[in-house]
């Protein structure tokens, strides 16, 4: 009986993670370009006893978590400090809590009090050269498709428009394993440096990228995984009904 129990503690295990990543995604769909987390890969693990294998296999989760790249929708607000990647590409970010530098798809632009070019989680926009994006006082500010910023400074000639930058962009090759890193920002899963700017990413603005987190699908995970977790509860507690079963039947007849 201990096989049945323990097979279904395993799987509870394994369904109480995959419920931590769905409710993640759920507290995260109204956030601008977040990327849908995916439960990491698992592999069957033999567990020894006594110096053997028996024949007891468990499902142990290894490596880190994945994400979706699938775009999210794209949300027309007509607002010239929204941006975003029209299909594939991340822009280069400098991550306000610290940190080497990351990846971002999220393109809802503030300026800050020195100036500084940052999105909504007040991550610095790092231009081709991977430095701060400074901008001077402005009118008006306008981003191009292949993300060169021009602004129209206070003092300038009205319609006058100026480059002052140009928002570092690049689209990963696919085989390139990504990951996101403790503070959430997507690095690559070797740690080694990300691929510098190419520029191949297609920038629009007035627009904003939501999360590509399905609620619907998320909801409808979040019961299945409560369905799967109730059934492994029955199966410990037949388990246990058929060990103390068999465990009376032992017994010798009292009286």
């Amino acid at each position: 009986m201990d096989r049945l129990a323990y097979t279904a503690l395993n799987s509870l295990a394994n369904l109480r993670d995959d419920r931590i990543v769905s409710a993640q995604n759920l507290a995260n769909m109204s956030v601008p370009g977040f990327r849908r987390d995916l439960p990491n890969n698992g592999a069957a693990r033999f567990l020894e006893m006594l110096g053997a294998q028996t024949s007891r296999a468990f499902q142990l989760e290894h490596g880190v978590h994945g994400f979706s790249r699938t775009p999210g929708p794209l949300e027309q607000t007509g607002d010239q400090m929204d941006i975003a990647i029209a299909d594939r590409g991340f822009f280069l970010i400098a991550p306000a809590t610290g940190g080497d530098m990351a990846l971002s798809r999220r393109g809802d632009l503030q300026v800050g009090v020195d100036g500084s070019l940052r999105n909504g989680a007040g991550d610095l926009m790092l231009s081709t050269e991977m430095q701060p994006i400074i901008l001077p006082p402005f009118r008006e500010l306008v981003v191009d498709d292949l993300g060169q910023v021009l602004i129209a400074p206070l003092d300038g000639a009205p319609g006058a428009l100026v480059g002052v930058a140009m928002l570092g962009t690049v689209d990963p090759a696919d085989d390139l394993a990504l990951r996101k890193s403790e503070d959430g920002h997507i690095r690559r899963l070797d740690g080694e440096a990300l691929p510098p700017p190419d520029q191949q990413a297609r920038v629009v603005q007035g627009m904003r990228e939501g999360s590509n987190v399905n609620a619907t699908a998320e909801l409808i995970a979040s019961i299945e995984l409560q369905r799967r977790f109730e059934l492994n509860l029955r199966m410990v507690q037949t388990a246990r009904e058929i060990d103390e079963a068999g465990a009376a039947l032992l017994r010798p007849p009292s009286g």
